[in-house]
């Protein structure tokens, strides 16, 4: 594939080749997509720290497999897919260290809200990871049913079904645990 010869494909002036992306086009990549992924994790972790380190440690897998990545599939997919593992991996060692009378010693220092973000946190991660990551990209970031499926590369009936299951599950954990102020229903 000639690079900016005549007749050389729009792709290969971007920085794109068929075999994946050089470090000019990996840098657009990471800027232009580092922090809607933080925005996206963050809402699946409920932390902002972990969100940025597990963003970053998908970033540093992808560049280590720029060469290899699919272009063509959403190389931000594939990102968003290795952080939300590695988000998922690092709370399971988190919950496995962390004893539950830990969380109710201190209940002074967590108001309404945190209560309501916690309980919100922990039915998130009840659902399967699925429904998860369509009620936080819908909700939380403000993507649509179309944007969705593009994101994840479902089609946009599998994405409304998991909006609704993920809603349906959602109001079934929270429904007897929301403060009285939080109607629901």
């Amino acid at each position: 594939m000639a690079i900016g010869g005549v007749g050389a494909p729009v792709v290969a002036e971007q920085g794109f080749s068929q075999v994946g992306m050089d470090e000019q086009a990996f840098d657009e990549f990471y800027a232009t997509s580092y922090r809607r992924l933080v925005g996206q994790v963050y809402a699946m972790c409920g932390d902002l720290a972990e969100a940025q380190d597990c963003v970053q440690e998908a970033f540093i897998r992808a560049w280590t497999k720029r060469r290899t990545l699919d272009v063509e599939q959403s190389p931000e997919t594939w990102v968003r897919i290795v952080a939300s593992r590695l988000a998922i991996s690092r709370w399971r060692r988190a919950q496995k260290a962390r004893r539950p009378v830990d969380r109710s010693s201190s209940p002074t220092r967590t108001g309404e809200p945190d209560e309501l973000r916690v309980l919100l946190t922990r039915a998130l991660q009840q659902l399967p990871p699925a429904q998860r990551r369509a009620i936080v990209l819908h909700h939380l970031c403000d993507l649509s049913v179309v944007e969705i499926a593009e994101e994840t590369g479902t089609p946009t009936g599998t994405v409304k079904a998991r909006l609704a299951r993920g809603r349906a599950a959602l109001g079934a954990l929270l429904g007897d645990h929301l403060p009285e102020e939080h109607p629901h229903g």
